[in-house]
């Protein structure tokens, strides 16, 4: 599986997690609504620590800085 997410990437995947654990957490969002949006958040923490979004694949997305080789 090669990386194709970068820092500022998974950064604010992060980030989007926290801001919607503490939405639900909170009450501000319930219901079904809020359990889509928990298992979302725990796909985008997944995808950060390993670095790898399956869905940026069939489309050739990289934020993941490329260094050269010589």
């Amino acid at each position: 599986m090669k990386k194709n997410m970068g820092s500022a990437d998974k950064i604010i995947r992060i980030i989007v997690a926290a801001i919607i654990v503490l939405f639900y957490f909170t009450g501000t969002i319930s219901g079904t609504l809020g359990i889509l949006l928990l298992v979302l958040a725990g796909i985008f923490v997944l995808t950060s620590f390993i670095s790898f979004c399956p869905l940026y694949a069939p489309f050739g997305i990289s934020t993941c800085s490329v260094k050269e080789k010589r």
